[in-house]
């Protein structure tokens, strides 16, 4: 089974999320699902069938939360390099011609580029390990090549 890189604020905001699943979700659907039942006929009960649905989707969910967490590898941060690039680094870079760009390198589990953190799976998160500031990394993505300048690493 692949470890997963977690920051340790990833990590607590899955395991929160794995609680709230359990707890408070889980309770949701059962009620709406008791309500939907209580409406008579099953078979055609739009209701139900919605509830259903959702309850599959949140079983599944707490079922990969469950694996992530258990090989989940939580990054030290207080070890982790801060010269060169690897997971748990924010690291400022800049590709010709565009405005520099700061993100944090993060485990496929908690990635979000929209709020700056990118997997170290991904095809830029990839190419930017081991590098350090000054470097120019050629990143090869789905839409193209392209370079970018290591300008920062925190």
């Amino acid at each position: 089974m692949p470890i997963t890189f977690l920051t340790s604020e990833g990590h607590r905001k899955l395991q929160e999320e794995l609680e709230y699943l359990r707890t408070t979700k889980r309770q949701e659907i059962a009620e709406r699902l008791h309500e939907a039942m209580e409406g008579g006929e099953l078979i055609e009960n739009a209701e139900y069938e919605a509830a259903k649905n959702e309850q599959a989707f949140v079983e599944g969910r707490i079922k990969e939360l469950e694996i992530i967490l258990a090989t989940a590898r939580v990054i030290d941060e207080s070890s982790v390099a801060r010269d060169v690039i690897q997971v748990g680094t924010k690291v400022t870079i800049q590709e010709e011609g565009m405005e520099p760009e700061t993100y944090t390198i993060v485990g496929a589990a908690e990635a979000d580029p929209q709020s700056g953190l990118i997997s170290n799976e991904s095809p830029i998160g990839r190419a930017l390990l081991n590098h350090k500031v000054g470097d120019t990394v050629q990143v090869d993505a789905p839409a193209g090549s392209f370079v970018v300048q290591v300008l920062k690493v925190e």
